[in-house]
């Protein structure tokens, strides 16, 4: 009779667990029994797990990914790998690019039954974004290395605690004018929770899934300044929208300090939604969740009053 729970009592590895992601990740391998290492340069960052987790259940690896010895550590005794490693700065080769093959190689040696990749929608081994050179390279590593691993490729993604609504969030409530970059770029945002499960669904059933490459994208695609528009509203604040050329959206990448890198600029450019290339949520059997679904809980923390500061009339700061 097949096991109902297959990460019962399993160890997991998850490089980058303590991240956005991670967390999520991690929270689902916790409700579902597994022991869950999580592997990482800076893992204090996931100790907000442990309450989360019965006794014996966690654990955290101080992790170098460009260093072998150190990743075979990690997944040393692991029954399951998922790689959520991603960054924009540093060494992305090396990081991205020459790193998943080795934890592929040595999942492969190890024994391990499942592998989960994930990459980001866009790779290109020919892009002039070194970010999609190397998640191409890494791609291609892995699948050599780990033939039955699946590879998932996410659109940008969201979440109450992210990176991204959270900037605009900010900038939105301060600013009374605001610049929008890449204003027609295309973007079709996805939610960390369904993400985060469609990791869990690829990696309890590499014989459905393993072998394949999956684009996630929400139930809907969305243009930068329609997402600006969006925000402010939720926030209940009339805002200027300012469409930057791309010339000076380039200019403005391209400086040093500012909180986009050129990378960035290239790729929102080209904009972030599925291809219809691939298999995406669908058959991995989620049904992806839109962001008008939690917008208007999550930008409270944004608005003049707080819950206090939007009526049935909208405010006008």
């Amino acid at each position: 009779m097949p096991q109902s729970n297959p990460f019962q009592d399993k160890l997991v590895t998850v490089f980058g667990g303590g991240g956005f992601i991670g967390n999520y990740v991690a929270q689902g391998l916790l409700e579902r029994g597994a022991r869950l290492r999580i592997a990482s340069r800076n893992p204090e960052k996931g100790f907000s797990l442990q309450p989360l987790a019965d006794l014996g259940q966690l654990q955290f690896a101080r992790c170098d990914i460009t260093n072998e010895q150190s990743v075979a550590a990690a997944i040393s005794g692991a029954s399951y790998v998922v790689n959520l490693v991603g960054v924009f700065s540093g060494n992305l080769t090396k990081v991205m690019g020459e790193a998943p093959g080795t934890m592929a190689r040595l999942a492969a040696k190890e024994g391990v039954e499942a592998l989960v990749h994930v990459s980001a929608i866009g790779p290109g081994a020919e892009s002039s974004a070194e970010y999609a050179r190397a998640k191409a390279q890494g791609e291609q590593a892995v699948s050599e290395a780990f033939p039955k691993a699946t590879i998932l490729r996410p659109s940008i993604v969201f979440g109450k605690d992210d990176n991204f609504l959270n900037m605009f969030g900010q900038m939105i409530s301060t600013l009374p004018v605001l610049p929008v970059f890449g204003p027609d770029a295309k973007l079709q945002l996805v939610y960390v929770d369904d993400v985060a499960e469609a990791v869990l669904n690829a990696l309890e059933n590499p014989d459905k899934h393993g072998g394949k490459t999956f684009e996630l994208g929400g139930p809907e695609q969305l243009s930068m300044m329609e997402i600006n528009h969006r925000i402010a509203a939720a926030q209940g604040r009339k805002r200027r929208f300012l469409a930057m050329p791309d010339g000076m959206s380039s200019l403005f990448a391209a400086l040093p300090g500012t909180p986009m890198s050129r990378d960035q600029w290239t790729l929102l450019k080209a904009g972030n939604v599925v291809s219809g290339d691939f298999p995406g949520f669908k058959q991995l059997g989620i049904e992806p969740k839109p962001l008008g679904l939690f917008l208007d809980k999550w930008m409270i923390r944004y608005r003049k009053f707080g819950r206090f500061g939007l009526s049935n009339e909208r405010a006008s700061s």
